[in-house]
């Protein structure tokens, strides 16, 4: 039995594809962003020069831990599924975007803290005999080389982040996965559709990290 391949059949339906492409890229933005922000907040939490309550440090380290030793779909379901059982019912993409935030969030949480806990103590007491608060110390001269240091696993984290998007389209978020599965149960080229959809996922992999490197020497912690 010879088999015949068609991808033009899934090429046609390239609007699905193009708006599934969308959605994973708006979602990675908005993840990547929340997230980053999350992550730092909870870095400067758990560091040791923080002086943030023993509660809130205990709080952060749960979350941490909770959220990386858990499956991303699991925290999803229980997002989207769980919480309308508490009177919280959240649309697929909200639901979405904040399960993908709080992933992140925790994982970058540990990334950032890495690069701020390898910051010189000899940096930060010079900061300190400038007179400069401890904001300013953290977003001047702790936070910078930090996130320098670090940006590798970032850039990583975020990828794997972008990929792990694929999961939502299980509760019907509009995604790249969510568009081929749509496309194979129309006109059943299953292989080709998902063929299509790795080289797309590949695609994007390569290009948000070749721009990610490109933007965090820039825009993110300077040259």
């Amino acid at each position: 039995m010879r088999i015949q391949f068609d991808f033009i059949a899934v090429l046609e339906q390239w609007p699905l594809l193009l708006k599934g492409v969308g959605w994973t890229l708006l979602l990675t933005l908005l993840a990547t962003l929340i997230g980053a922000v999350v992550g730092i907040a909870c870095a400067w939490v758990r560091s040791q020069n923080a002086p943030a309550p023993l509660a809130l440090k205990w709080l952060v380290g749960a979350y941490v831990e909770l959220i990386r030793n858990t499956p991303f779909i699991v925290q999803l379901f229980f997002i989207f599924f769980g919480l309308p059982a508490l009177g919280f019912k959240l649309s697929p993409q909200v639901a979405s975007v904040l399960a993908m935030v709080i992933n992140l969030g925790a994982y970058a949480t540990e990334i950032i803290r890495a690069g701020i806990d390898a910051t010189p103590k000899g940096q930060i007491e010079a900061a300190m005999s400038l007179a400069l608060s401890r904001l300013q110390i953290f977003t001047r001269v702790v936070l910078p080389p930090a996130l320098k240091k670090v940006w590798p696993a970032m850039v990583s984290q975020i990828i794997i982040v972008m990929l792990g998007s694929a999961v939502c389209g299980q509760i019907s978020t509009e995604e790249l996965s969510y568009a081929a599965n749509l496309i194979q149960s129309r006109n059943f080229r299953a292989f080709e559709a998902f063929i299509i959809a790795t080289a797309i996922y590949l695609a994007l992999s390569v290009s948000m990290r070749k721009l990610l490197n490109w933007l965090g020497p820039r825009f993110v912690f300077g040259r």
